[in-house]
């Protein structure tokens, strides 16, 4: 495949013959501009949407408090009892677990657990 796409590659690099000096700017132009394009998909379609997980994320762990529900990536349900710097206790069942922080994956709606 890599051969394929190398070979492609130069097919396209050299101009015909009788090509002006105008249509060889255009063409570089319209390759540049392609470029251009699948960088702004690209942007939009993978980095962007990462940056927005990653900041909502980050402040549902900033308003994270003793007696939310939490639910872990590995799904483990508990209440959260304690808050640390990179840690939060929970207690799920008659379990007392210590996961980090970034184990959390959502704080699960509704009224404070008892």
């Amino acid at each position: 495949m890599l051969s394929q796409t190398y070979s492609a590659m130069l097919a396209m690099g050299t101009p015909p013959p009788n090509a002006t000096p105008e249509d060889q700017k255009r063409a570089m132009f319209m390759q540049l501009g392609m470029m251009v394009f699948f960088g702004i998909i690209f942007y939009v379609m993978l980095i962007r949407p990462q940056q927005k997980r990653a900041k909502e994320q980050a402040k549902m762990l900033s308003e994270l408090k003793a007696g939310d529900k939490v639910t872990t990536n590995s799904g483990i349900v508990g209440v959260v009892v304690g808050i640390k710097d990179n840690s939060v206790t929970i207690r799920s069942g008659e379990s007392k677990l210590e996961v980090t922080k970034a184990a959390i994956g959502e704080v699960v709606a509704g009224t404070p657990a008892s």
